[in-house]
């Protein structure tokens, strides 16, 4: 294993050449467009660097410089936030990238990710998915896996998150204050089968924070999926309540889900930030139009997609050791986040 980790990368080698890393990877491919000089000048590199035998390595897996993304929910835009980073990325090494879609449930997701499999792609990015991390282990060990979204450790493949523990305690943190007390968090509970999945780790940051302000009396779990319709049904809920048991504030958990309920909460006559302040988490891009915005966290979705890629890329040229980065969020202080009305 430590031979392995000692082993020259694309970079290395377009470091070493004096060139880009797309001209390695054009030379790899045997791409059109490379002149003699550039050949000789990487191929002189490579050997010196001993890294053909992991070109080797790659070519007996089928060579099909194509990477798929898989996730279960294209309307949370989030999602291609950070396609947009694992693309940008792919392309500048000459790899396409292929994103397939599969529907709620396990059974749909293993049949789309075996399907990428069989279709020959060099690595999986996954980005969000469900199911026990010892399927998870088990596809890594057939295939370089890179995990966006759920949280580390693991053996046999890599994971990058936001740090959604401080990321809660961001929002909490700032409701406090500006004097609020009651705060509730729309908390997708399903599913919840696993510690590292991010609707989990979310939450427990939220009971932390509020913990920590002694606010433990008003802990409050609005239950639901993070998507705009249960989003709308979870705002709903919260205008159903008498007066004296609405929060004053909402963690929304996630964009798209703190979306739906401004609506919701919009519809029954309750104004935001007046009546009640809303915390998003994500960034999305609708967050930050005029009309709406949305106070929220950002987790810099493309940079996250940027650092998957790069870690599935170098698992690619070979490295075995798992890697888990975390990203710091920062909190965006727009309009839907106020003193509480006295």
């Amino acid at each position: 294993m430590t031979e392995q980790l000692k082993r020259a990368t694309i970079s290395d080698v377009a470091e070493h050449a004096g060139v880009s890393r797309a001209a390695v990877s054009k030379v790899l491919r045997n791409a059109y467009g490379v002149s003699p000089a550039m050949r000789t000048k990487v191929e002189e590199s490579m050997a010196l660097l001993n890294y053909r035998p992991l070109a080797l390595a790659r070519g007996m897996r089928g060579n099909s410089y194509t990477l798929g993304v898989f996730l279960v929910d294209l309307s949370n835009t989030f999602f291609s936030v950070l396609a947009e980073g694992i693309r940008d990325v792919a392309e500048e090494l000459g790899y396409q990238v292929l994103i397939g879609q599969a529907r709620q449930g396990l059974d749909a997701q293993q049949k789309l990710i075996e399907a990428m499999i069989d279709r020959r792609m060099d690595g999986l990015v996954l980005i969000a998915p469900f199911g026990p991390n010892d399927e998870l282990e088990k596809l890594g060990r057939t295939i370089p896996v890179v995990v966006l979204g759920r949280h580390g450790p693991a053996k046999y493949f890599d994971t990058v998150a936001s740090d959604d523990i401080a990321g809660s305690a961001l929002i909490v943190d700032h409701l406090v204050s500006l004097g609020h007390e009651r705060i509730s968090m729309l908390a997708n509970t399903q599913p919840d089968s696993e510690p590292g999945m991010p609707q989990t780790v979310r939450r427990h940051g939220y009971d932390l924070a509020m913990e920590k302000h002694g606010l433990s009396q008003w802990i409050d779990h609005v239950p639901g999926r993070w998507g705009t319709e249960s989003g709308l049904e979870a705002g709903r809920s919260l205008a159903a309540r008498p007066l004296a048991q609405r929060p004053s504030a909402l963690h929304g958990g996630a964009d798209v889900a703190a979306l739906g309920a401004y609506t919701a909460l919009f519809e029954a006559g309750i104004h935001i930030p007046d009546d009640m302040s809303i915390v998003g988490y994500d960034n999305i891009p609708a967050t930050g139009l005029p009309p709406i915005g949305l106070s929220t966290v950002d987790q810099s979705g493309v940079q996250m997609g940027r650092q998957a890629a790069e870690l599935l890329l170098s698992r690619i040229e070979g490295r075995t050791e798992s890697e888990h980065v975390l990203v710091s969020p920062r909190l965006i202080v727009r309009k839907t986040s106020a003193p509480p009305r006295r």
